[in-house]
């Protein structure tokens, strides 16, 4: 199936590792156009060097500190003719109530949930004057099975579940398109290395950390591949009747 991406150019934030990477070589493989931003320089430029290696496809990659306002605006100057913007960047910090005063909240949610946000909103003005584009916001299925261990990213989670669905409604009538996925456990780098700490502190044995995840479909989390094929197809002209949309890759959980 073509998904008639080729030579479309797309921003992928957090795109240095884990499922932003993989969104990245899912949309190379496309022949789509990449724009890769992360912290880490060193990381984009392995990331950037293994797509062009494996991809005809060109690559364009921003340091950028997503967790900063000034960062953002720089980075949406910087890709002002994107067609397809990954929100992808952030984690937020576990933990219950008492563990967030007001400020370790907003900072919190500074990356995340005022990340996507403002990223959103400069690049949607563009897409909305052009009539076209797609906005794919990777969120997390926290927002439909919120933990208290995890109140902060529970709370960031339903927040843009719901902030892609009104803008999604609403962009529909401009020819922009906004759709958000929610992976499950996805064996990401740091998925494995959380999984390590709690297999340390009840075997003292970070090596079985696989024995401290929770009953998952098909037995085992999900690949970061899995995610990202999602994505691509989401951002494709295949899903053109889909916008105002939350997506769960959880298989019913």
């Amino acid at each position: 199936m073509d998904l008639n991406l080729k030579n479309k150019y797309a921003l992928i934030t957090g795109a240095s590792k884990g499922i932003g990477l993989a969104v990245a070589k899912s949309l190379a493989g496309e022949g789509c156009h990449l724009h890769l931003a992360a912290r880490n320089e060193d990381s984009l430029v392995t990331a950037a060097n293994d797509i062009t290696n494996s991809y005809d496809v060109k690559v364009h990659i921003h340091v950028a500190d997503l967790s900063a306002a000034k960062d953002r605006t720089k980075l949406a100057n910087d890709c002002r003719n994107i067609d397809i913007l990954i929100n992808n960047a952030g984690s937020i910090p576990r933990g219950g109530l008492e563990e967030f005063d007001d400020e370790r909240l907003r900072d919190a949610w500074e990356l995340k949930l005022f990340g996507y946000i403002h990223l959103t909103r400069e690049l949607y003005a563009l897409m909305k004057a052009r009539c076209s584009g797609v906005v794919i916001n990777v969120i997390g299925s926290a927002a439909d099975n919120p933990s208290y261990n995890y109140i902060a990213g529970s709370m960031a989670n339903v927040a843009l579940a719901n902030f892609t669905i009104a803008l999604g409604r609403e962009s529909q009538n401009y020819g922009v398109r906004v759709v958000a996925i929610h992976p499950s456990i996805t064996k990401t780098e740091r998925m494995i290395a959380h999984h390590e700490k709690l297999a340390e502190m009840q075997f003292g044995d970070k090596s079985r950390w696989q024995d401290v995840l929770p009953e998952m479909p098909f037995g085992r989390p999900t690949e970061p591949y899995e995610v990202a094929d999602m994505v691509t197809f989401f951002a494709s002209s295949r899903a053109s009747y889909t916008s105002g949309v939350v997506v769960s890759v959880t298989n019913g959980l």
